[in-house]
């Protein structure tokens, strides 16, 4: 790898009037997800810094306008004039795409940056940016608006520091759902990078708030897992495999833990970039991981020569992995333009071959934890075929095909998924209103008697013996398991409507947790929605207004009895079984006026934790958080 990082390295594809007519190509959408997308690629820049050796801090501000700052100590972008495009290095890198220093591997041997083209695309889709670069004992500085440089590169200091400053605002035209970042999602992702690279001291400052966050750690990737396990019960010490191809341009890192958790947690990397679809990497991990238990099962006598195999499905129960691969920046393969999925086939055999051969060697080394991860995937094994036999049990009476639906689901008319509706109602008072004021062309109701099971730590055959969970089931259609067929999904908008009182919000987390845990599908591709029924129904004289918040009834209150002879009277609904159907569906069900929260996931670690903390066996961390958030807790008593 060279040091000499200049002008000549820089390469020059194509101009930037794509990125400005087609966004969502460069950087995947232009909703919020984009947003924070462009943030992390101006920081992406910093960290390549970081993995050639040269910053150690990144500093990054969000200001009170919602522009954003980020800066670092590394060597500075290039500003001497490029030979062959006879303009300075640091306006080829922020005005063309394509331009940088990644592309012949020769200033970036491993880097993050979106193919190259990062700084580009933020610049092309920002209303205003101005970069500042400290090096060759200068400050020099030049801005843009909307790609488009609106000063020439000039010199505004002298320094003997080194390092780049990108201040950007994202232009409002582009990201019509807004361009304010979420803290606690830059947080997210600036603590996982702060994990894939250790020693990298990370800044985080929010103007509007107030809030610091800062990063850092020894400890990598292992440091992760333990993070992502801290709620958990683990059944062996972290297992840490390292490996470098022979060639030296793969580098490999994995951590595995396993825990007496149902779930599984794996989080893949490539160079710093969350790769969420997985890929090479996360094929090769799985294969190894697969074979090394059955190889160490058959060695010790646990699994027979000529018995039933332990399958990938068995070994993803409680297991808590982080594959992390390095590798040249020019060399990399990825499906789409926002690095979900590593492509790269020369991938997988290598990490195959490698995690095989630690997983062999730890397992011979400390066969006390090759006992209990055995043990752990025994059990797995032993929950899937008593899952398949009651499910085929179930099947062979014909209650999840499909041909007899749940006597208390009523359907709507409607055959089209896309456009059909399915409101899962707490209690069949309330179920009753809804079947009453719904619009049965699209709309369906299904109400659910009691409190379900909770599923954080139920395997399939518990769940489809429980009646109220097997009629949700067979009314969404699409099957659960190894049987799901997304295709057969008969409604894409699936609503929970509870009760504005605890046992509603009880009823809705078991709900949540029986998705995220065993229907995740639907929350990943947007199909779960939360209701948001009026907390108040508020009389003035003979006007009727509906308030969804303390807040709006106050206001409603202030601003409609002004002047009125009539005290307001004001009805807290704690049952949606007490409003009659007309208001049931005026209020909460009429498309045209409902408000409803959509369920995503933004944080998946997080959600996990969040879900074996407060559903899971262990108490204290529950308790714990119990008593952190009960001051701001919001009781009706």
């Amino acid at each position: 790898m060279s040091d000499q990082y200049k002008g000549d390295q820089i390469v020059v594809l194509e101009g930037l009037e794509p990125v400005r007519k087609r966004p969502a190509m460069y950087i995947g959408s232009t909703s919020l997800a984009g947003v924070h997308h462009c943030l992390n690629e101006i920081v992406d820049n910093s960290i390549d810094e970081a993995l050639a050796g040269y910053a150690k801090n990144i500093w990054i501000t969000i200001h009170k306008d919602d522009s954003v700052t980020v800066r670092d100590d590394g060597r500075g972008i290039p500003i001497d004039i490029h030979p062959k495009y006879n303009v300075s290095s640091l306006e080829l890198v922020m005005t063309k795409l394509h331009a940088g220093g990644k592309f012949e591997g020769k200033a970036y041997k491993i880097s993050g940056g979106l193919h190259g083209v990062g700084a580009s695309v933020v610049n092309a889709l920002s209303k205003e940016l101005t970069v500042q670069v400290k090096r060759d004992g200068k400050i020099v500085e030049q801005t843009y608006r909307k790609g488009v440089p609106t000063s020439p590169v000039r010199v505004i200091g002298e320094s003997n520091e080194t390092g780049t400053s990108t201040t950007f605002i994202l232009d409002p035209e582009i990201f019509k759902e807004g361009i304010t970042l979420n803290f606690e999602t830059v947080k997210k992702q600036i603590r996982d990078r702060a994990y894939l690279i250790p020693k990298l001291f990370f800044h985080l400052y929010d103007e509007r708030t107030g809030e610091k966050e800062n990063y850092y750690f020894d400890g990598g990737i292992l440091s992760l897992v333990k993070a992502l396990n801290r709620t958990k019960q683990p059944l062996h010490d972290p297992i840490y495999i390292t490996k470098q191809s022979n060639d030296g341009n793969i580098m490999l890192d994995v951590a595995i833990q396993y825990t007496d958790s149902f779930s599984e947690t794996v989080e893949s990397y490539v160079n710093v970039i969350h790769t969420p679809e997985g890929g090479a990497h996360l094929t090769g991990f799985r294969m190894a991981l697969t074979r090394a238990i059955n190889d160490y099962g058959r060695k010790i006598g646990a699994i027979k020569e000529n018995g039933d195999s332990i399958i990938g499905e068995d070994t993803r129960e409680g297991l808590t992995a982080v594959v992390y691969v390095k590798m040249p920046s020019a060399d990399l393969q990825f499906e789409g333009q926002t690095k979900g999925k590593l492509g790269n086939a020369e991938v997988q055999p290598f990490v195959n071959a490698a995690v095989k051969e630690g997983l062999d060697t730890y397992f011979e080394e400390h066969p006390q934890d090759a006992k209990r991860i055995l043990e752990k995937v025994f059990l797995a094994a032993k929950a899937r075929l008593a899952a398949k036999a009651a499910k085929d049990a179930i099947i062979r009476k014909g209650a999840l095909e499909g041909a007899t639906l749940p006597g208390k689901l009523a359907d709507c008319q409607e055959k089209d998924p896309s456009v059909s509706e399915l409101f899962i109602v707490e209690g069949d008072s309330a179920g009753g209103s809804a079947k009453q004021g719904r619009d049965r062309k699209f709309q369906a109701i299904l109400p659910l008697r009691g409190k379900i099971l909770n599923t954080e730590r139920a395997r399939l055959d518990k769940i489809i013996e429980f009646e109220e969970l097997k009629a949700l089931v067979v009314a969404l259609g699409m099957g659960i398991g190894d049987t799901l067929n997304p295709e057969k999904l008969r409604y894409h908008r699936i609503i929970i409507m509870t009760d504005a009182d605890v046992d509603g919000e009880h009823i809705m987390t078991l709900l949540l947790t029986f998705f995220y845990r065993h229907l995740p599908y639907i929350i990943e591709h947007n199909h779960l929605y939360v209701a948001q029924p009026p907390l108040y129904k508020i009389t003035i004289g003979k006007q009727t207004f509906y308030a969804y918040s303390d807040e709006e009834r106050n206001e409603i209150i202030k601003r409609e009895a002004k002047g009125s002879k009539t005290p307001p009277n004001v009805q807290r609904y704690k049952g949606l079984g007490e409003m009659n159907p007309e208001q049931l569906w005026e209020t909460t069900m009429n498309p045209n006026h409902r408000i409803m929260r959509q369920v995503t996931i933004a944080d998946a670690a997080e959600a996990d934790r969040i879900f074996s903390m407060l559903m899971g066996d262990e108490v204290p961390p529950r308790k714990k958080f119990i008593q952190t958030h009960a001051k701001s807790a919001t009781l009706d008593i």
